[in-house]
């Protein structure tokens, strides 16, 4: 093949000129220069995906948003991971998105694309990242590189003879800002980021099972998520009127056994009777009030589904 030959099919087909992701410049410039797809070469390209499975639409769709996904993946620089990483784990859920696309929903790929990229990267960033940038700027750096000595050096000399403190006294902090030519506070500030371990951003089990409270736990607030505002409302419906209307719906011996067993709160927060007294009342087994308490809470089910529905 001449090279007027090659130049010729780079030229119509500039998807053959993306390099590998390592050298991350070139790749920016490279995928920056493949044509955005019209909306009927987009329409039509995802029907051939869908209808025919046809690979090489699947690989037009993928490849002409690519700068997507790179643009998205600038969002996520502040956590101190490659970007080079962030783009391919944001490629992942490019191509689920191309995967499950359906053009006849009336939304253009890159809005539905979206959500699979962002979804992949936050994957990653809660898989990898655990610890805060230690040093940013050129005093915190220097500090970072010099205070553990220092401290040492500080507690080596200690006129106490305590060598086993883990803080500097007000004069130690003054005499390390001094020597590195930094402000105290700054002093104390890396010294308190040393002095911590690092913070999982997920919630990890201990040896007794229990899970930790963790970062995660409120970085985010859901509480007005239109989802769990309906659960909210249907919860609050049905621990009110709707347990009273239920409730009708049992003869009293079986509404007494539900109420002293589930809904009985005596002053002294015992609870209400358990099995073995409401038999004992009753004049009949304890496995007999349970299945009547069984077949009770069943009835009360029933009711309620209107509600629940």
């Amino acid at each position: 093949m001449t090279s007027t030959t090659a130049s010729a099919i780079a030229v119509r087909d500039p998807w053959a000129l993306v390099p590998p992701i390592g050298n991350l410049d070139a790749y920016i410039s490279a995928v920056n220069r493949i044509p955005l797809l019209t909306q009927e070469e987009e329409t039509r390209y995802a029907r051939k995906l869908r209808d025919e499975a046809d690979v090489e639409s699947a690989g037009r769709l993928v490849m002409s948003h690519l700068r997507l996904v790179v643009s998205l993946s600038r969002q996520y620089l502040g956590y101190g991971l490659p970007q080079s990483d962030l783009i391919q784990e944001g490629n992942v859920g490019l191509m689920k998105a191309v995967k499950r696309f359906d053009p006849d929903q009336g939304v253009r790929l890159v809005s539905y694309a979206m959500h699979w990229i962002k979804a992949e990267i936050h994957e990653y960033i809660l898989r990898n990242w655990r610890m805060v940038k230690v040093a940013t700027t050129k005093a915190q750096r220097k500090l970072f590189f010099n205070l553990r000595s220092m401290k040492q050096g500080l507690k080596s000399d200690a006129a106490d003879g305590d060598t086993h403190r883990s803080t500097l006294t007000s004069a130690e902090v003054a005499s390390v800002a001094e020597a590195l030519n930094v402000k105290p506070e700054e002093v104390l500030e890396m010294e308190t980021r040393l002095s911590g371990g690092d913070v999982a951003l997920e919630p990890q089990n201990s040896d007794d099972g229990e899970e930790s409270y963790a970062p995660i736990a409120y970085l985010a607030d859901d509480s007005q998520e239109p989802t769990r505002v309906l659960e909210n409302r249907r919860r609050d419906e049905l621990s009110g009127d709707g347990i009273g209307r239920a409730l009708e719906v049992l003869d009293p011996r079986s509404r007494r056994i539900v109420e002293e067993r589930w809904l009985k709160v005596n002053d002294d927060t015992t609870g209400g009777m358990t099995l073995h007294e409401l038999a004992a009342e009753y004049g009949v087994s304890a496995e007999r009030i349970r299945q009547i308490e069984v077949a009770a809470m069943k009835k009360m089910r029933k009711a309620l589904e209107p509600v629940a529905g």
